[in-house]
């Protein structure tokens, strides 16, 4: 697929060139060593995929190496809290999504509240999601898969606790009012692999790990739940489409940084991003990916992560969630 500059994509960049070019000398001279990009899952999952495109048009964009760093564990509070310990020097930054940032502080009682230590630099993407079922659960669309839910309770996979497909089926259960049961995994592969298996009957997932089996005809596609159709999905609905009301779910993945992380390096982070996102290559990837990219940064990153932090609290406090 051709994409082409739009107004918005140059008045990205214009913003961009603008403000790089009117900061401090001391951000002026940043970076002047790589940049550690911490990712807080194993390589291959959908974060880790969005990281490193990102990572490496950022380079371009900063005039500096940008590595990725894959610090997974404990529902990704691992490696969130590497980054909120390191010096706010802009050479520790983070990919933060829902999972960690305004997710967990419902589900753990965290030494480190990413509100309070981590700094809002920029809003990357924000992904659909699709939900798919398995030859164990022989259903073709939506309506046959919410009359096969109320005659028993359903099982679906999730790539871990608090992840976004965790989330995504659990809010999906709670709009349509049937009763859904939760088996975590180490990553959306294995719940893939599961449920091609016939070990569960379905998932709400990253649409990058489900697209190559939805098009072979292993998987079914039942909607993808966006606002919008998938552009490679064209025949699948949104969700609110095939009849579940108020139901939107995505996977989001924005740039953050250590608490006291001074304004002119952030500022320039932000900027950086702006041109990264205005890139038709990006664009593309970003597409592939099922994602959108976004001009939300700093205060505005901020507030939407807060709003995000109040929406899935209800959620997680409508399900009685209890992590062992």
């Amino acid at each position: 697929m051709t994409f082409k500059i739009t107004r918005r994509g140059a008045l990205l960049t214009s913003l961009a060139a603008f403000a790089m070019g009117s900061l401090p000398a001391t951000a002026q001279d940043y970076p002047s060593k790589p940049i550690t990009l911490v990712v807080s899952y194993a390589a291959g999952g959908g974060t880790d995929a969005i990281a490193r495109v990102f990572a490496a048009r950022l380079e371009t964009a900063l005039g500096g190496r940008v590595i990725v760093e894959n610090r997974p564990g404990a529902a990704a509070n691992i490696g969130t809290e590497v980054v909120a310990d390191a010096d706010p020097d802009g050479y520790t930054l983070l990919i933060g999504n829902q999972g960690p940032m305004v997710v967990n502080p419902h589900l753990f009682d965290l030494p480190k509240d990413p509100a309070e230590t981590l700094e809002p630099i920029a809003l990357i993407a924000d992904a659909a999601l699709v939900v798919v079922v398995g030859p164990k659960l022989p259903v073709k669309t939506m309506a046959e898969f919410l009359e096969a839910a109320k005659a028993g309770e359903l099982v679906y996979g999730s790539a871990g606790n608090a992840s976004a497909s965790h989330l995504g089926a659990l809010l999906l259960g709670q709009k349509a009012g049937i009763a859904v049961k939760h088996v975590p995994y180490k990553g959306a592969g294995p719940a893939v692999n599961d449920l091609v298996g016939g070990h569960i009957d379905f998932m709400v997932t990253t649409i990058p790990s489900a697209i190559g089996l939805v098009q072979d005809g292993t998987l079914t596609a039942l909607a993808v739940t966006g606002p919008e159709r998938f552009s490679t999905l064209p025949d699948v609905p949104t969700a609110i489409e095939a009849g579940v009301p108020d139901y939107t779910a995505s996977a989001w993945y924005g740039l953050v940084g250590p608490k006291g992380l001074p304004p002119e390096i952030s500022a320039k982070l932000a900027a950086a991003t702006a041109e990264t996102l205005a890139d038709p290559e990006i664009l593309s990837k970003l597409q592939n990916d099922g994602a959108i990219p976004s001009t939300l940064a700093g205060a505005d990153f901020g507030a939407f992560m807060a709003a995000e932090r109040a929406r899935w609290g209800e959620v997680v406090k409508a399900a009685d969630i209890k992590i062992e």
